[in-house]
């Protein structure tokens, strides 16, 4: 098992795989952490701050580019999540750094997905996003996407976010995100059905007596 030194930038949100990130980076510690993956191709890690600790389960990110430098040195970047990862030991700072670190061990994302689970899944997100109109592209079958890849769009908790960031198996993800979804999506219709019962108040009722 090899272990390593990665720079950790805690945020209270989950990040995955293959994520598109942007940050507005302010503070002076990682100001120096993006100057030094600016110049040195650094990564780093976004590990989860949950429940006022950092969490063991985070991403590597990558720095795609520096899109703005505001004045006083301040920053707007573009990020792309790696990998996954397990944090062993957590350094606060790293000596002779500003930010902190942890030591490491970057895991495999397995890929062996249900084809089927994919598939209901893929059903649950069409009806959620009908449901709220959402405007938002959906992967055009279910072979294109893993759990991750639509996680942030299924209307979980961050807690619920996390505990999928922390599963080894791609099928363990389905399951847990399907199992969500069957629990969310009888809430969601409920709400749509009271908005509109909402809206017909005040309106003449065609209604046929039930006997």
């Amino acid at each position: 098992m090899d272990f390593v030194l990665l720079p950790q930038f805690p945020l209270q949100i989950v990040v995955y795989p293959n994520e598109n990130l942007n940050l507005h980076i302010f503070e002076p510690r990682y100001r120096q952490l993006i100057k030094e993956s600016e110049e040195d191709g650094v990564t780093f890690g976004i590990p989860t701050f949950l429940n006022n600790r950092v969490m063991p389960y985070g991403t590597e990110v990558q720095l795609l580019s520096i899109e703005k430098r505001h004045e006083g040195g301040a920053m707007d970047i573009k990020t792309k999540g790696l990998g996954v990862y397990r944090m062993e030991q957590f350094i606060n700072p790293i000596p002779g750094k500003l930010y902190a670190g942890a030591t490491i061990v970057r895991l495999e994302t397995d890929r062996d997905f249900d084809w089927t689970l994919n598939e209901k899944m893929l059903g649950y997100l069409i009806e959620l996003f009908d449901l709220l109109n959402i405007d938002k592209a959906l992967p055009n079958g279910p072979s294109d996407f893993l759990t991750f890849d639509i996680a942030h769009h299924a209307g979980m908790s961050t807690e619920q976010e996390y505990e999928l960031l922390s599963m080894s198996t791609e099928k363990e993800r389905q399951t847990f995100m399907i199992n969500h979804l069957e629990q969310f999506l009888p809430m969601v219709r409920e709400m749509r059905n009271l908005q509109q019962r909402a809206l017909l108040n005040g309106h003449f009722k065609d209604l046929k007596p039930p006997i």
